[in-house]
């Protein structure tokens, strides 16, 4: 009990530390901005407020200027059952990429940056 105490106050203070050293977002014309937000179309990030790795991707989407579907799976047991059942595992973050009839689970906040990344240049 005292253990998840310590674990849920540590995690407040992260995110406190993180909305507060948020990077600049990248400035993009209207036209640009739209493209952009339209390469987001079909994806969803399943993650843990509080996770570290999960931080980091909700860092990258903000620098990123980007807009995604979030999902916690701490806040929602659906989120959460959706992961593992789709997934096959209960890890953030993880980011579901549907197209069309496919679904894909990437997981590694790194690989999921360079996903963002590449998907909008």
């Amino acid at each position: 009990m005292l253990l998840k105490m310590l674990r849920n106050g540590i995690g407040l203070i992260v995110v406190g530390l993180d909305q507060l050293t948020r990077p600049k977002p990248i400035q993009r014309t209207a036209d640009e901005q739209s493209k952009a937000q339209d390469a987001m179309k079909g994806l969803s990030l399943f993650q843990l407020n509080a996770c570290p790795f999960c931080i980091k991707t909700r860092r990258a989407l903000h620098r990123l200027n980007l807009d995604l579907d979030i999902k916690d799976i701490g806040r929602n047991k659906e989120f959460r059952q959706q992961l593992e059942a789709g997934g096959g595992r209960v890890q953030v973050p993880c980011l579901l990429i549907e197209n069309e009839d496919q679904k894909e689970w990437l997981y590694e906040s790194d690989d999921i940056i360079r996903f963002l990344e590449q998907r909008i240049a």
